[in-house]
């Protein structure tokens, strides 16, 4: 047995016999806040801003009247098709770097922080989010949750390769105390809240 198999098994030996039940955190904040509310006031916080909407037309029809159709806008829901290209997916992720907007869909959202999760089944590439100058994100409002806890809860048994919670734009505060948007990620985070 190697020194290193040897320490691990030390290691593995001397673990303390303790059995205690998990405290039930579902409780915390579920029933004090309105959690739509919350997370659109979380949002525009943190930088992001929101649309509320109830089919994919009005996206259409927000997206023709605010951003540059003739820059390059990417998508991953076929619904968006009239103004966003679908078949990049496949691309060198190099070649995204000139992408304006890109917009994806989220499983879910988080209020207490305004978190979205997303997985690689639904971002075509994981650079995607990252790399694009602006992002806007769908998800549904019956579809947020109130806390992190839930968040993990309703995580923890999925299977993916890749997983984030994205909340607002890249953001830091550590260039002489200010905050900078779009420092290291997208400038712009829209969502797009869908009945």
């Amino acid at each position: 047995m190697s020194s290193k198999d040897q320490i691990l098994q030390k290691i593995k030996n001397s673990q303390p016999n303790i059995v205690a039940d998990l405290p039930n955190l579902n409780v915390l904040g579920s029933d004090q806040f309105e959690v739509l509310d919350t997370y659109k006031t979380v949002l525009k916080n943190i930088g992001g801003d929101f649309i509320e909407v109830t089919n994919y037309n009005e996206i259409i029809d927000f997206l023709q009247h605010n951003y540059a159709l003739e820059r390059r806008i990417i998508t991953t829901v076929p619904e968006l098709s009239e103004v966003a290209v679908l078949d990049w997916k496949n691309e060198d992720p190099h070649l995204l770097q000139n992408v304006e907007l890109t917009i994806i869909k989220a499983h879910f959202g988080v209020a207490e922080n305004s978190a979205l999760w997303v997985t690689d089944d639904i971002l075509g590439q994981r650079v995607a989010p990252f790399i694009t100058q602006y992002l806007a994100i769908i998800v549904n409002k019956k579809d947020i949750i109130p806390t992190m806890h839930q968040a993990y809860e309703r995580i923890g048994n999925q299977e993916y390769g890749f997983g984030t919670f994205i909340a607002g734009p890249s953001k830091t505060a550590d260039i002489e105390q200010s905050l900078v948007l779009g420092a290291h990620g997208a400038r712009g985070l829209i969502v797009f809240l869908l009945e």
